[in-house]
């Protein structure tokens, strides 16, 4: 090989002693290579540089090796955890994640999807059931495989991977019901775009109604996940005279639960004797923090593993299973007990 010319296939084979159909396999499937052969001819990769021709590539094999992965924020440490999953799992089969944000907003989401299938993506995987109409449409006229995440219901008519965030909801909400609480508030997330912070007060709201409860609108707020706006609508909820304050209040992340206990605290309050918390998502933090929250367990790196695998199966036309249901789990700590006797 010339100083200045490119690394060829055949150049990593021959140094790496091996035929080219080996070196393809390191490159493309890794994980069904012998962890001694795969080291020598990454090795050999690193060493000359080798960089595969993209669209000679795709070209090939009618494929680029690439999923398009679009995520409302990467300010959400539980969706990081996710997409760390699927790229985890995608790398060990050969193909890369390549990741856009559209930060709720649904035309953004249609122009990123759009230009990533520009780039030639082999499959897409969307968080959410809320789409534009002409998402959907683009991915499904192109024959585009796609899943859809972090939600799951049984009457939605696009491929899911996800878990119930009504019934996750209803069921926190239930405990709160269960310890004696009837005054009951909740701090969401900004509902508009957002199927996910909709369908949890469509929880709550179930299990009030069941048990004769109702979640009046002063007793909603519609938050950002943020841990200052957390604090900001504790404090409007308890500004209240202590007869009507909430003795329990449902967050819609753990982000926002964790600014309403810094804020009940820093108002003189006892969690949970005073007020009870809970939150949604089961972040790291949140059993270390005191008193230790009680929130819902989300199963993100579950999740992002079995998205990666459903697409994958679906590029391959393997995959016959239109959605998986994936269980939540109620983590039961510190910030609730029963509402203090009247």
């Amino acid at each position: 090989m010339e100083p200045d010319q490119a690394p060829t296939i055949d150049d990593i084979a021959k140094a790496a002693g091996v035929s080219t159909a080996t070196v393809s396999r390191v490159l493309n499937t890794p994980n069904i290579v012998r962890p001694a052969l795969r080291k020598r001819v990454e090795d050999r990769v690193r060493e000359l540089g080798y960089v595969r021709h993209g669209a000679a590539r795709a070209l090939a094999s009618a494929r680029s090796h690439t999923v398009g992965v679009v995520i409302p924020t990467l300010e959400s440490a539980i969706f990081s955890s996710g997409v760390n999953a699927m790229e985890s799992r995608l790398r060990e089969n050969g193909y890369t994640l390549v990741l856009s944000v559209t930060n709720y907003d649904h035309a953004q989401e249609f122009i990123q999807v759009r230009r990533l299938m520009e780039r030639g993506v082999d499959a897409m995987i969307l968080l959410g059931r809320d789409h534009d109409d002409d998402t959907i449409r683009l991915l499904t006229q192109r024959k585009c495989p796609f899943v859809t995440t972090w939600a799951f219901a049984e009457q939605t008519d696009l491929p899911c991977v996800g878990f119930d965030n009504q019934e996750a909801a209803r069921e926190i909400t239930q405990h709160l019901i269960n310890l004696g609480h009837r005054r009951i508030a909740a701090i969401a997330g900004i509902m508009n775009g957002n199927d996910r912070a909709r369908d949890r007060v469509i929880g709550v709201k179930s299990a009030l109604n069941t048990s004769g409860l109702e979640l009046s609108s002063d007793d909603l707020i519609e938050s950002p996940y943020e841990v200052t706006a957390g604090r900001e609508a504790m404090k409007k909820l308890m500004s209240r005279s202590e007869n009507d304050r909430p003795t329990a209040i449902f967050c819609g992340n753990d982000v926002l639960a964790i600014g309403a206990v810094l804020e009940a605290q820093s108002l003189g309050l006892d969690v949970p004797r005073d007020v009870s918390i809970v939150g949604f998502d089961n972040l790291p933090l949140a059993e270390h923090l005191r008193p230790a929250l009680t929130t819902v367990h989300v199963p993100s790196r579950r999740m992002g593993q079995a998205a990666a695998d459903f697409v994958l199966s679906a590029v391959s036309g393997t995959q016959n299973q239109k959605s998986i249901a994936l269980p939540t789990a109620l983590m039961i700590r510190e910030t609730t007990a029963a509402p203090r006797a009247d």
